[in-house]
C-alpha cells in the first residue's frame, strides 16, 4: 500500500511540472500549411494564392511585432530544400501583444518556396521550413520544422 502511494505521489508531481506556455522566450508551435499546393507557373502572378504557414506564438511580455523606427521583432524562415534562410517583420501587434500573449501568425510563402529543382517536368517539389521568432529582448523561441511541405507544383 506504501508503495502506491509513493507512485501515486511521484505521478502527481511529474504531472504538476509541465512547462508554462507563457515564457520570456517566445514559443511556437505548427498548425498547418493551407493551401498545401501552389503551380509553379502561378506562383508569379497570384502572391495571395501561394501556401501559408500558419503557427501560434505565445509569449509572457508580449514584446512582439512591429515598432517603426525602432528595433523590431522577426520570424525567422529558413527553406530546407535550398538552404536559404530569410526572415520577416512581424506586423504592427502592439495594441493587441500584451502579457501572456497568444495568436495565430501566418506567413505567406511566396518568398520562401524557391524554383523549382532541375529535372524532367511535371513533378512536385515538397518544401519543408524550419521556423523561429525572435522578441524584441532578442530572445528566441524554439526552432520548428513544418510537419508537412508546401508543395510547388513543377509544370
Amino acid at each position: 500500500m506504501r508503495n502506491i502511494l509513493l507512485i501515486i505521489a511521484g505521478a502527481l508531481a511529474i504531472s504538476g511540472c509541465k512547462k508554462d506556455k507563457f515564457t520570456t522566450a517566445p514559443q511556437i508551435t505548427f498548425k498547418t500549411i493551407a493551401p498545401q499546393a501552389m503551380p509553379s507557373n502561378l506562383l508569379s502572378t497570384f502572391q495571395e494564392s501561394a501556401p501559408k504557414l500558419i503557427i501560434n506564438v505565445t509569449d509572457q511580455e508580449g514584446d512582439l511585432g512591429f515598432k517603426p523606427g525602432e528595433d523590431t521583432s522577426m520570424v525567422y524562415i529558413k527553406n530546407l530544400r535550398s538552404n536559404k534562410l530569410d526572415s520577416m517583420f512581424l506586423p504592427d501587434i502592439q495594441s493587441a501583444a500584451t502579457k501572456r500573449f497568444q495568436a495565430d501568425i501566418s506567413v505567406n510563402l511566396y518568398n520562401y518556396m524557391g524554383p523549382c529543382s532541375a529535372g524532367p517536368l511535371p513533378k512536385v517539389d515538397s518544401v519543408y521550413f524550419e521556423v523561429y521568432v525572435q522578441d524584441f529582448a532578442k530572445n528566441k523561441s524554439n526552432v520548428l520544422r513544418t510537419d508537412i511541405p508546401a508543395l510547388l507544383v513543377c509544370q
